[in-house]
């Protein structure tokens, strides 16, 4: 087996990478928010939260590469880079971005065949539901909320998601920020302002709760509020920058936004 033959992932993502790859022998270690695929958190040890981790546990693992993710991994990454470890910090945060990481864990791993098979299934998905959303009667704007206190508009590859499911994030200008402090709305009225017709909410970690976001004052004004489109996404599925925001964050889109456009063509028949 040619290449790292010991790898830690601190984050979701690359270990859903690498089963998909067929390469999941070679992890020894997955972060304790892994979800995809099931199996992983059953034969995996968990060896560190997102943004904390003990070095002890990861080195435990005897890692000859460990994979990290983002300004938010940094500290760890300095610890095990000055403990000799080799260290790939990803940093994803587009569409493309999540299309990139997958090919270059392919060449890390010497699975570029099926890094390369991967990909174009990704890019099948969201070309199939650019088509699909040519059906739709208008494109509604979707507010999508990533924390509620304070709140938090969605991060770049999901504004780019619900405009490939035939959206548009309402706060498009945030959603290139890195960082989510620069995506925080400060005055709540802003979103009753945008007037989404749509509001989706994951709350990265945390049960979307929507009688929340209904009661909050003056809300009952916005469109999305009125016609009871107000939905969740879990985080596992959105907001990991991996194939499963393709693959089910998506698509959850698609269905939110299909079943908007067949409530709007009802409406307009009968009005």
């Amino acid at each position: 087996m040619k290449g790292p033959q010991r790898i830690a992932c601190l984050t979701a993502e690359t270990t859903e990478v690498l089963y998909l790859l067929g390469e999941q022998e070679r992890i020894v270690g997955i972060s304790g928010f892994t979800t995809r695929p099931a199996i992983a958190r059953k034969e995996k040890p968990k060896i560190a939260a997102f943004s904390s981790a003990k070095i002890e546990n990861i080195l435990a693992v005897k890692p000859d590469l460990v994979l990290a993710f983002s300004n938010l991994q940094a500290d760890i990454v300095a610890e095990l880079v000055r403990a000799g470890v080799e260290v790939h910090a990803f940093n994803q945060r587009s569409v493309q971005d999540i299309l990139d990481m997958i090919a270059t864990l392919g060449v890390l791993v010497h699975a570029n065949e099926k890094a390369e098979a991967l990909i174009a299934d990704l890019q099948q998905r969201m070309q199939q539901a650019v088509e699909t959303a040519h059906y739709l009667p208008a494109i509604p704007k979707v507010y999508f909320e990533e924390w509620n206190d304070p709140l938090i508009s969605g991060i770049q590859w999901v504004s780019e998601l619900i405009g490939i499911a035939g959206g548009m994030d309402c706060f498009e200008e945030l959603a290139a920020h890195k960082s989510a402090q620069q995506r925080i709305i400060a005055d709540p009225e802003e979103v009753v302002r945008r007037q989404p017709d749509i509001i989706i909410g994951s709350w990265c970690g945390k049960k979307f709760q929507p009688e929340q976001v209904l009661s909050r004052p003056g809300w009952n004004t916005i469109p999305a509020v009125q016609s009871g489109q107000v939905h969740e996404i879990k985080s596992a599925d959105i907001l990991q920058p991996g194939p499963s925001a393709i693959q089910h964050g998506l698509k959850q889109l698609q269905t939110i936004l299909q079943r908007w456009g067949v409530n709007q063509a009802h409406h307009k028949h009968w009005s």
